[in-house]
């Protein structure tokens, strides 16, 4: 509550009522200017859409993911980054149900995970590492089980089944298998059903690998026009040009552990502190953030050549 009541001035209309309030002082002197719904309202928008606390899962005596504690804010573009092998695939699976975690907590908009599985996943969408799709079925009949399986009624699910199809560009494959589709049209029918219910919030798995250029911008301004109107996307990628391009805010995970967390201004304002020679008005890339950070640098320095490509 405080941190919202500190601003010089909070204008809010609600319940068709405007509400001013100078300073914390004068919000708590005068009782009318916060009625109690109000206040609830305040808290209502301090809930996070996703919050991790000591997130940890082993496989046997190996530690995946170690003590990961994060917060992502409503309406944010949130990149989750690390290189092969770091926790990336194994954190998400958790976020959404998939995978148990040998320790923490998972709070999706709010709501612990494990004590309301099925209404969380009513409101989440996520595109998996694998995709999991059924391979025996068309685009058009894939989508209209997974949109009745999110309670859509049947005129809902065919008129976005429809629409979902001409945007993907998956329109004129209505007679061919899933199965039979490219890796790129499986990726596009895998978003198409993450989204056909109009998720809350949606988590990606390199959602644009196999893509190819023309329908990756599509998938972009799309994806873009979802955060204005109030959802929250947690993305994963190897691809840092889109991170940066999409992005508002990054975590980076090395070796299971969580070592970075902040917006991209954050990240290169801390990285460009600690290199000796980094000028004042220097801007760096996210490829350069990441590389510094998780110390990728220093092993490309001391890479040894190929005896045969040298």
């Amino acid at each position: 509550m405080r941190s919202l009541l500190t601003y010089p001035a909070l204008v809010w209309k609600f319940s068709n009522a405007w509400i001013v309030a100078y300073s914390e002082t004068e919000c708590f002197r005068s009782s009318a200017l916060f009625p109690a719904r109000f206040l609830l309202f305040l808290r209502h928008m301090e809930i996070a859409a996703i919050q991790t606390h000591g997130l940890t899962r082993r496989f046997g005596e190996l530690t995946a993911v170690d003590d990961v504690t994060f917060s992502v804010a409503k309406g944010q573009f949130f990149g989750f980054l690390g290189p092969n092998g770091a926790g990336k695939s194994t954190t998400i699976k958790m976020l959404t149900g998939l995978l148990e975690p040998s320790a923490g907590t998972v709070e999706i908009l709010g709501k612990p995970f494990s004590a309301s599985a099925l209404d969380v996943k009513r409101q989440i969408g996520v595109v998996p590492e694998g995709m999991a799709l059924f391979g025996r079925l068309t685009a058009t009949e894939y989508l209209h089980f997974v949109g009745r399986m999110y309670g859509l009624d049947r005129a809902t699910t065919n008129q976005r089944t429809e629409e979902l199809l001409e945007f993907m560009q998956l329109a004129n494959e209505t007679k061919k298998l899933v199965t039979d589709f490219s890796h790129g049209m499986q990726k596009k029918l895998a978003l198409a059903a993450a989204v056909i219910h109009g998720p809350k919030v949606l988590f990606l798995d390199e959602p644009f690998e196999g893509v190819d250029a023309i329908a990756a911008g599509m998938l972009k301004a799309m994806l873009q026009g979802m955060i204005h109107r109030g959802a929250t996307i947690f993305l994963t990628t190897h691809v840092l040009e889109i991170v940066e391009r999409l992005c508002s805010h990054v975590a980076i995970i090395h070796q299971g552990r969580l070592v970075a967390n902040g917006s991209l201004e954050e990240l290169r304002a801390g990285v460009a502190s600690t290199l000796p020679g980094a000028e004042g008005g220097q801007r760096l890339t996210m490829e350069e953030i990441f590389l510094s950070i998780v110390g990728a640098g220093d092993q490309q320095e001391s890479a040894q050549e190929l005896s045969w490509l040298a």
